[in-house]
């Protein structure tokens, strides 16, 4: 690719980022969604982190794990039972922490 090619590209690129970022501040009115895009709106957050997390828990390269001497299967449950009990966030990811560390470095899973 040309030094050229590479700016039409780069311009083009960010033109279409800043159409699509302030699609909803061009128009004069409020656009108001349906009900029901609404309602599925609610659970985004849930399931952009369960995408998130749910392979980095499961997965190993690229494939499903296959043992349970995995450390952050135990550190999952642990911090999943701590938050149930206290409903707290920071002692959810403090509890995971201390199951995984010691099972890495200590146990050498």
């Amino acid at each position: 690719m040309s030094g050229a090619e590479a700016v039409v590209t780069i311009l083009g690129l960010a033109l279409i980022t800043l159409v699509t970022r302030s699609f909803f501040l061009i128009s004069d009115r409020e656009l108001v969604l349906p009900g029901w895009v609404q309602r599925g709106l609610r659970y985004a957050p849930l399931a952009a982190l369960a995408a998130v997390l749910a392979p980095e828990i499961l997965m190993t390269q690229g494939h499903l794990i296959d043992t349970w001497k995995d450390p952050r299967l135990y550190a999952v449950a642990a911090s999943t039972a701590y938050y149930f009990w206290r409903r707290g966030i920071l002692g959810t990811i403090l509890t995971g922490m201390a199951v995984l560390v010691p099972l890495k470095l200590v146990v050498g899973w």
